[in-house]
This record gives structure tokens, C-alpha cells and sequence, in this order.
């Protein structure tokens, strides 16, 4: 938790079933102090373990047994996303509406309150804000936000977009700020 907090790590690797605190709990530790990326590495890899971890802010979810190579590039990806910003790879602040990102800090302002996003999660809304009022496919998204093509039966994309919903709200006609199109992809509407 300390290395979390002080940001002297990276990423970090997490299993659900530890000695002492499962993963999940970690996982929600974590997130209240820092947004270091975090990859679950666990033999629970059911589709509900994998919904739960990735909307308790898991950038990535791997059940085991995976391969080592599948690892490390998974774990590059990540890094490479979190380093993009870091490094200043777009550092203007954007807008829609309500909504202000800054992608060379990694923060978001929902009607001028701070947003609690994962890595993952930014990526993705910093993808869905650069194209506002567009549609946008997923297999962009996947490529723009994730750095890799989408795969079948790939549901990522579906369960991060859930989780920026619920923590955007609904507009005052009922309706979500991101709007999905079947079969073709995710458009983010503005005021």
C-alpha cells in the first residue's frame, strides 16, 4: 500500500485469493490512494470475477493460466498507455460540455468536480472526448485507447464504458451521456 500511495511503483500485479486481504479489497485500497495501473493476475476468471475487478478499477484482468509472453504484453500495453500521457504524447486540455480532461496530468472534471477514473478508464474517455458528437467504432477505441486491435468476443470496451456511465450519471432527458450503437460503436454526446 505504501509503494502504491508513494508512487514509487510502475504497475502492480494483483491475485484475488492472498493470505491475509483478498485481491478485491487491495484492489479498492489502491484505488482510494493512488491511480498506479493495475493488472489481476488470479484463477478466478469467471465473466463476474472479471466484471467485478475491471469496474473496482483493474486496468486489466488475466486469469491463470496465462502465458508469460501474454503477460508481458499485456503489462507493456498498459505501461505504454499509462507512459503516453506521462510523457507529454498530448498535454492540452479537452473539452465537451461538462466534461474536462487533461491527458498530460491523467485527470478528468465532470461539471467541475474531480472524476475518480482507472488508467483505462481515461484512456477510453480521452479517446470518446477527442471524437465528441461522433461515433466512434470500437475497433478504434480498442486500438486508440488499448494500443491493440479488438478481438472476438472481447467485452473490455463494454465493461469500462459501464463503469464511465455510472460515474458520468444520466442527462436530464434520462438518457447516457455515452450512447452505444449497436454493432458499430460508442458516441459521447455534448450539450
Amino acid at each position: 500500500m505504501a509503494a502504491a500511495a508513494g508512487s514509487t511503483v510502475d504497475i502492480i500485479v494483483l491475485d484475488i485469493m492472498m493470505p491475509r486481504m483478498n485481491g478485491i479489497e487491495v484492489l479498492q485500497r489502491i484505488r482510494k490512494l493512488s491511480q498506479v495501473p493495475v493488472l489481476m493476475l488470479t484463477a478466478r476468471g469467471d465473466d463476474v470475477d472479471r466484471i467485478s475487478g475491471l469496474n473496482l478499477g483493474a486496468d486489466d484482468y488475466v486469469p491463470k493460466p496465462c502465458s508469460p509472453g501474454e503477460l508481458a504484453a499485456r503489462l507493456r500495453a498498459i505501461l505504454r498507455r499509462a507512459n503516453q500521457s506521462a510523457t507529454g504524447a498530448s498535454t492540452d486540455t479537452l473539452r465537451a460540455g461538462q466534461l474536462v480532461i487533461h491527458p498530460g496530468s491523467r485527470t478528468a472534471e465532470w461539471c467541475g468536480e474531480s472524476l475518480d477514473l482507472t488508467g483505462t478508464e481515461f484512456g477510453l474517455l480521452e479517446v470518446l472526448v477527442r471524437n465528441a458528437g461522433q461515433l466512434v467504432s470500437k475497433q478504434d477505441i480498442s486500438k486508440r485507447a488499448f494500443g491493440k486491435p479488438l478481438t472476438p468476443f472481447d467485452r473490455r470496451i463494454d465493461v469500462h464504458i459501464s463503469s464511465v456511465r455510472q460515474k458520468l450519471g444520466l442527462r436530464e432527458d434520462g438518457q447516457s451521456w455515452i450512447q452505444s450503437v449497436r454493432g458499430q460503436g460508442y458516441q459521447l454526446l455534448v450539450d
